[in-house]
């Protein structure tokens, strides 16, 4: 089991930042994608970011420029910066892990709330 939880969230301004934390309970070296996910109110789950072992990260078009995923794997802890913020990233921020292979991991935490207000 990989205990993850999110902190960092928060109400901001529109064109204001914040940066998201992702502690995990266990090594972050093992996994293969550690991610950012977000969901806002009526709508699907939808991946922000994704950085992986081999040090390749992606973005959701939406935040492309103006969000950045990280890790720092000596300390377990995966980071998710987020500048010029919109009201429409709006959303409670989760963190995920996924490890594929004979035996995949899936591992989800609780969330962090983000408010962006205009």
């Amino acid at each position: 089991q990989l205990q993850l939880v999110e902190s960092g969230g928060g109400l901001v301004q529109a064109g204001g930042s914040l940066r998201l934390s992702c502690a995990a309970s266990g090594s972050i070296a093992v996994t293969n994608v550690m991610g950012w996910y977000r969901q806002a109110p009526g709508k699907q789950r939808e991946s922000v970011a994704a950085s992986t072992t081999g040090g390749s990260t992606n973005y959701a078009d939406s935040v492309k420029g103006r969000f950045t995923i990280s890790r720092d794997n000596a300390k377990n802890t995966v980071y998710l910066q987020m500048n010029n913020l919109k009201p429409e990233d709006t959303a409670r921020y989760f963190c995920n892990a996924k490890r594929f292979g004979p035996v995949p991991w899936d591992y989800w935490g609780q969330g962090t709330q983000v408010t962006v207000s205009s």
